[in-house]
């Protein structure tokens, strides 16, 4: 018996770039706009504009995804807030608890971008973390699972501190961000976390059971104190220096 397609609302707020899309019925609808804190006030608007493109309803829908992060914290509690306030407001006989959502690692869809532009398997995926530091995970895909597997946590790097295996790819934007202060890899590619590689990734995660209430639409800050000042990340940087 054929598996009826997911209809799915996806977005990620976590960078400059603010990326949205509809999955329905084997169509694809996207939009792009100003991400991290401006994304705050045109955010649903959007979201009515691809529904109403698609011929949806929120309550039609199966799911929402978002990028939980890393990435700019304005944007990660815009993105948390949004897909709660969706998933609760579209309570339905189907779903009356509201729409089950996914959060899915920014990292993994900056390694999906980089696998779709260039076709790399073993991606070093980074996201520009400013404060002088970069987000950065290692990751491999796993074609049995249609997943990217991480090699590690999601860690803090200095960009002179990053290097690249070889036969591995850089992707995301800390070379853009870093230029020289990054050794030059053999191979990279810049690309931002989009909505159309939250919505390839969906469906495997989904099936694996990773859809999650509402309540547990979170963020990954990384960072374990958000308000760090520049002064205070150089002290603790110095004083490891000296150590």
């Amino acid at each position: 018996m054929p598996v009826t397609p997911l209809r799915l609302l996806a977005f990620d707020t976590s960078t400059e770039r603010l990326s949205a899309a509809v999955a329905a019925d084997g169509r694809l609808f996207q939009r792009c706009g100003p991400g991290g804190a401006q994304s705050s006030t045109t955010l649903i608007p959007l979201f009515d504009s691809l529904l109403q493109e698609a011929g949806l309803a929120y309550a039609d829908l199966d799911a929402v995804v978002f990028g939980r992060g890393p990435g700019s914290f304005t944007g990660l509690r815009t993105a948390c807030a949004a897909a709660q306030g969706i998933a609760y407001g579209a309570r339905s006989a189907r779903h009356p608890r509201g729409l089950p959502v996914l959060p899915l690692d920014t990292l993994a869809a900056v390694a999906e971008e980089a696998r779709a532009a260039t076709g790399a398997l073993r991606v070093v995926a980074t996201l520009d973390a400013r404060m002088d530091e970069v987000y950065l995970q290692p990751l491999r895909w796993d074609d049995a699972r249609s997943a990217w597997q991480a090699d590690d946590a999601v860690r803090l790097y200095r960009p002179e501190d990053i290097a690249v295996p070889p036969g591995w790819t850089l992707a995301g934007n800390a070379l853009a961000a870093y230029g020289e202060r990054i050794a030059a890899p053999a191979e990279a590619v810049y690309v931002l976390p989009g909505a159309p590689a939250l919505l390839r990734l969906a469906p495997a995660l989904i099936a694996a059971g990773g859809l999650v209430p509402a309540a547990e639409a979170l963020p990954l800050y990384v960072r374990d104190k958000v308000a760090k000042t520049t002064d205070e990340r150089a002290a603790e940087r110095a004083a490891a220096d000296r150590a």
